[in-house]
């Protein structure tokens, strides 16, 4: 886990101090659906922290989607014109986002998805999670702590995106195992917190006393929701209430015992994705970051698999200081 970096509007070149960069090191694009919230702030510093961008072997560009894909093909297509080597992607849409995949493969571009996924047969690599698994995981914890019995409401990510239709997918798994379970209020929030805190303010009025259990796709959201009780003047106690990213403040939620997290590790996707953007234009290159020693379980493999991927890991007391302390 790496420190955020501070939110970029446009692109912003990752240059490691000083260096100076030679003809040939390779010039990898990052494309990114947005860097409002801390999550993506982190999977972007990931890249500056990288050993082959501090040591000066790569340089590396992040574009800002702002959760828009016409602005990420946009973004692709200024990359294709000033010569990019590989592109990593991380789409708005699983849809939309085929088209950009498709005009960097038209000109012999590799493209690396990572943390979300696009509907497209031209990636060369893909490093994310399993977000069906991680849906599931909140959503049966919710589950769990109201005995499988009331009513829950569920925020939803950008629709159209991989990770709320997959979540989506993992949460109604979970419901599935509790018929008795009434799902009261669905509605995207978009990743975010202020958008969170609305809906949850509406729906506390419109149900009152009635929701037991907040899913929350992400953790933003799920602090909204914890806002919105708050404001409201309730015990955040008094509801079950999870999230999916393992953001500080959610971390310091846990800790207080407000919310559930899990873990998602936007550093290692970041790097992963990137050691293998590395290897596509270097074929004799070695992978630098220290997560594939961190993860043995994903291992590198010569960087030749077609998808990596990097485990959840549940913030629980026992972890959570220590997942604080990596954020300093």
């Amino acid at each position: 886990m790496i420190k955020a970096l501070k939110t970029m509007t446009a692109a912003t070149a990752i240059l490691a101090g000083t260096t100076a960069f030679a003809a040939d090191t390779p010039k990898i694009g990052a494309a990114v659906y947005g860097l409002n919230a801390e999550f993506m702030q982190i999977w972007a510093a990931a890249l500056e922290n990288h050993p082959a961008v501090k040591e000066g072997k790569v340089e590396v560009t992040v574009f800002d989607g702002r959760y828009d894909a016409l602005v990420q093909q946009e973004q692709f297509e200024t990359m294709i014109t000033q010569g990019y080597d590989a592109i990593i992607f991380v789409p708005i849409d699983i849809e939309a986002g085929a088209t950009a995949v498709q005009l960097a493969a038209d000109e012999g571009i590799p493209v690396f998805g990572s943390n979300t996924r696009v509907n497209s047969d031209q990636l060369t690599a893909y490093v994310g999670s399993d977000d069906v698994q991680s849906g599931y995981m909140e959503a049966k914890y919710v589950l769990d702590q109201i005995g499988c019995t009331g009513n829950v409401v569920i925020i939803e990510g950008p629709i159209g995106q991989s990770a709320q239709i997959q979540r989506l997918e993992g949460n109604q798994k979970a419901l599935a195992e509790c018929p008795d379970v009434k799902v009261v209020e669905q509605q995207t929030a978009n990743w975010s917190r202020a958008e969170a805190q609305t809906l949850m303010e509406n729906w506390l009025t419109a149900h009152p006393g009635e929701i037991a259990g907040i899913i929350g796709q992400n953790d933003e959201m799920a602090l909204g929701a914890i806002e919105a009780v708050k404001a409201a003047g309730l015990n955040v106690s008094d509801f079950a209430i999870a999230g999916i990213d393992g953001v500080t403040d959610a971390l310091l939620a846990v800790k207080a015992g407000d919310m559930a997290s899990i873990l998602q590790d936007g550093a290692a996707q970041a790097q992963g994705a990137l050691d293998l953007a590395i290897k596509a234009v270097q074929p004799d290159y070695e992978p630098m970051s220290p997560i594939w020693e961190a993860y043995p379980d994903m291992p590198w493999n010569g960087g030749a698999d077609a998808e990596y991927s990097v485990p959840w890991t549940p913030v629980t007391l026992d972890n959570v200081d220590a997942l604080l302390e990596l954020r300093q």
